[in-house]
């Protein structure tokens, strides 16, 4: 299984250390082409706004709706569920606007307000530990979007279908375990 990262900013490297630690290839993904050989796609931390502007200039927002649309499946990590989102919160326009969840952007606070918690997801036996980082929060769910763990009774983790987003940075630790559960969900899990 071959599994790509988005590589216009933020923790690319750690993506694909998780990637193969979970069993599978990874790879950086800097052009739309390479999305061909993939079956599932990461995108990871970093600004929102930055990489939506990024996706645009390089022709990503259509080739990765594209990629949606066959099925191939995503996981949005912090500023990467804003992308994969419907709604932001604030009026800031949605960017891929797949995943039907509306977000807040920054919600746990500035940069000095980070933390690390442990966090039970639903499908993942062990606890999942957590890096969050001036986190958005995913403030409202639609039907199909079901709500895989919550931090403070605030949904922090979320699926629907081929698509999975995290508030958090699961690859700035050593537990792998939510690249696993993707892994797992893009083989029919």
């Amino acid at each position: 299984m071959k599994i790509g990262v988005l590589a216009l900013q933020g923790a690319v490297a750690e993506h694909i250390r998780s990637i193969e630690w979970a069993g599978a290839e990874g790879v950086a993904v800097k052009r739309t082409e390479q999305l061909d050989e993939l079956d599932g796609l990461i995108i990871p931390g970093g600004e929102s706004t930055t990489i939506g502007k990024l996706m645009r200039k390089y022709g990503f927002i259509d080739a990765i709706r594209q990629f949606a649309s066959e099925g191939k499946a995503l996981f949005g990590t912090c500023a990467g569920l804003i992308v994969l989102a419907k709604s932001i919160e604030g009026g800031e326009e949605p960017h891929l606007g797949l995943m039907d969840i509306t977000v807040s952007r920054n919600a746990f606070g500035r940069q000095r307000e980070s933390f690390e918690t442990d966090l039970d997801v639903k499908g993942i036996d062990n606890p999942v530990r957590a890096v969050f980082i001036r986190a958005p929060l995913i403030t409202k769910t639609e039907a199909g979007v079901e709500v895989l763990s919550t931090y403070k009774d605030e949904v922090v983790t979320a699926r629907q279908g081929k698509l999975l987003v995290s508030s958090f940075h699961p690859e700035l630790t050593d537990d792998y375990s939510l690249h696993k559960y993707f892994l797992d969900m893009i083989n029919g899990g």
